[in-house]
């Protein structure tokens, strides 16, 4: 019952996470103004659905990695290993740069709630419930350094 119970947290967990990633992403407009920026707007259907493949790859294979797949062996591991650390820098970038801009959205989040009064309250609750979050990933050790 309990690994049941563990289960259900996990996918709604992974899935609350990976949606709120994909809101910002997409709210921010990021994948439709880089496709504006590079000329190629009539392929942004498919930058969308490599960025959710992408994301549901790197989930899947994060939560079970592949055994007895060494990527650091030979001259093709190193070549692998450059090319998904360039996409993962990519994604980074794009992904801090969009966060930035999510602080433009607050102000109209707070008036199409209309919310008054406490949105100072709002900001620094979230930032708590992220770092109370983090601290209590890293301290009970789910983190184990891979």
């Amino acid at each position: 019952m309990r690994t049941i119970l563990l289960w259900i947290l996990g996918i709604s967990f992974g899935l609350m996470v990976s949606a709120g990633v994909f809101t910002v992403l997409f709210v921010v407009g990021l994948v439709p103004r880089f496709a504006g920026r590079t000329n190629t707007a009539k392929y942004e259907i498919f930058y969308e659905e490599c960025l959710i493949a992408g994301a549901v790859l790197g989930g899947l294979l994060s939560a079970f990695p592949l055994e007895g797949c060494s990527l650091s062996a030979g001259t093709a591991g190193i070549a692998l290993l450059a090319v998904i650390g360039v996409f993962s820098g990519i994604f980074v970038g794009c992904l801090s740069i969009a966060l930035a801009e999510v602080l433009d959205g607050l102000p109209i989040f707070a008036r199409r709630v209309k919310l008054k009064k406490g949105v100072t309250v709002a900001v620094a609750s979230i930032a708590l419930g992220k770092a109370a979050g983090s601290f209590v990933y890293f301290a009970a050790g789910f983190f184990n350094g891979v």
